[in-house]
C-alpha cells in the first residue's frame, strides 16, 4: 500500500496532496502579502526615477571627470537593468504550468537574480581596476559638481529604495533589484563625501577611494545574489533547514520504521518542496502517518509542497541484524525509527545510518 501526498492521483491508489498553507511568509504566486500588480507598480516607479537621474549623472560625471560619479551612473545602469529583469521575470513566472514545465516558469525569477549578481560582480571588477589606476595617477576632479550630484543621487535613491521596500522582497528576484538600489544609495553617500573632500582639500584621490568603496559594496551584494541563486539551481535545501534534522524528526513519528530518499529543495525562493519514502510498521495506517508527516513539515518547517510514498516495512527490515536496505538504490542517508515496543529493533543501530547509492 503506497500513498503519495497530492490530491489528484487517479485510479492508481496514489494520493497526491498539495497543501498551500498560509502564515509562513512563503510566496510563490498565490497572492500572499503584497499583490504582484502592486509589486510591478513599485518597480516601475523606481525604474523611472533611476533612469532619469542616470542620464543626468553620466553627463555631469564626464564634465567633472569624476570616476565616482561615473561608477555611480554605471551602478544605476545595473539598477535599471535589474528592475527590467525583475519585471520580465515576474510576468514569466506567473504563467501556469504547461507542457514539460510542470512547475511552470517560476525559476525565471532566479535567473533574473543570478544575472543581477553577475552584472554587479563584473562591474565591480572594472571599478576596482579603474579605481586603482586613478589612485596611482589621479586626474583633476570638480569636487563641487560631485557634491551636488551626489546629494541629488541620495534623494533619488532614497525614493527608489522606499518604493522597492514596499514590494514583496521574499523572493530573490525583487530582493536582487532592492539590493542593487540599496547599494547604490550607499555608493552615493561615499561619492558625496569624496566630492566634499576634493572640493575642500583638493585631495583628488578621494574620488578613486569612493569608487573602490562602491566596488566593494557591489562585490558583497553580487556575491550574495550569485550564491543564493546558485543554491536554488543546484537544488540545495533552503538556507537554515537541515535535511538530517527533518529526517530524524520524521523517523521519530509514531509507527515510522525508516525514512529514506528524502529530498528537500526550492523551486524558487520561498517555495520549498519535499519528497521522501516512509516505511511504517505492518498494520499501521499509512494514511494517518502520511497526514502526521505532512502536518509536521508544514507547521514546523513551512514546507507546503510535499510528495510522500508511504509503505509497510517488509518483515526483513524489522529483523535484528538485517540491515539490508528496502530500496535497491536509495539516495542519501536512511533515518531509522526508535526501537519497537515489542522488543525488536528496527535495525541494529537506531537513529541515522548512511545507505549507499
Amino acid at each position: 500500500m503506497a500513498e503519495h501526498g497530492h490530491a489528484g492521483g487517479q485510479g492508481t491508489g496514489h494520493r497526491h496532496g498539495h497543501r498551500y498553507g498560509r502564515g509562513h511568509g512563503h510566496r510563490h504566486g498565490h497572492g500572499h502579502g503584497v499583490s504582484a500588480e502592486a509589486d510591478r507598480r513599485y518597480l516601475t516607479g523606481a525604474l523611472a526615477l533611476i533612469t532619469g537621474f542616470m542620464a543626468v549623472e553620466v553627463v555631469i560625471g564626464f564634465a567633472a571627470r569624476s570616476l565616482a560619479l561615473i561608477s555611480d551612473a554605471g551602478h544605476m545602469l545595473t539598477d535599471a537593468v535589474a528592475i527590467v529583469f525583475a519585471l520580465i521575470a515576474m510576468r514569466i513566472a506567473a504563467r501556469p504550468p504547461q507542457g514539460g514545465f510542470t512547475y511552470g516558469l517560476k525559476r525565471a525569477e532566479i535567473v533574473s537574480a543570478q544575472l543581477n549578481g553577475i552584472t554587479l560582480l563584473l562591474l565591480a571588477a572594472w571599478f576596482v581596476f579603474e579605481g586603482v589606476r586613478r589612485l596611482i595617477a589621479p586626474p583633476d576632479v570638480e569636487g563641487l559638481y560631485v557634491v551636488v550630484t551626489g546629494l541629488a543621487g541620495i534623494v533619488v535613491n532614497l525614493a527608489a529604495t522606499w518604493l522597492l521596500s514596499r514590494a514583496d522582497r521574499s523572493g530573490l528576484n525583487v530582493e536582487g533589484a532592492y539590493q542593487h538600489i540599496l547599494n547604490d544609495l550607499f555608493a552615493f553617500v561615499a561619492t558625496t563625501v569624496a566630492g566634499a573632500v576634493v572640493w575642500l582639500t583638493g585631495w583628488t584621490r578621494a574620488d578613486a577611494v569612493a569608487a573602490l568603496v562602491t566596488a566593494a559594496l557591489m562585490l558583497k551584494a553580487g556575491w550574495g545574489l550569485v550564491r543564493d541563486a546558485g543554491r536554488i539551481f543546484m537544488e540545495a535545501a533552503p538556507v537554515g533547514m537541515s535535511p538530517a534534522e527533518v529526517g530524524t524528526r520524521t523517523a521519530a513519528l509514531e509507527h515510522v520504521v525508516e525514512v529514506h530518499d528524502l529530498h528537500i529543495w526550492e523551486v524558487t525562493s520561498g517555495y520549498a518542496a519535499l519528497s521522501a519514502h516512509i516505511l511504517v510498521t505492518p498494520g499501521a495506517d499509512c494514511h494517518t502517518v502520511r497526514l502526521a508527516a505532512e502536518r509536521m513539515f508544514h507547521d514546523t518547517y513551512g514546507i507546503e509542497h510535499v510528495t510522500l510514498q508511504v509503505d509497510h516495512a517488509p518483515p526483513g527490515l524489522l529483523t535484528i541484524g538485517d540491515a539490508a536496505p528496502h530500496c535497491a538504490a536509495p539516495h542519501g542517508p536512511a533515518h531509522l525509527g526508535p526501537p519497537r515496543h515489542d522488543g525488536a529493533a528496527a535495525t541494529p543501530s537506531a537513529g541515522h545510518v548512511e545507505a549507499g547509492d
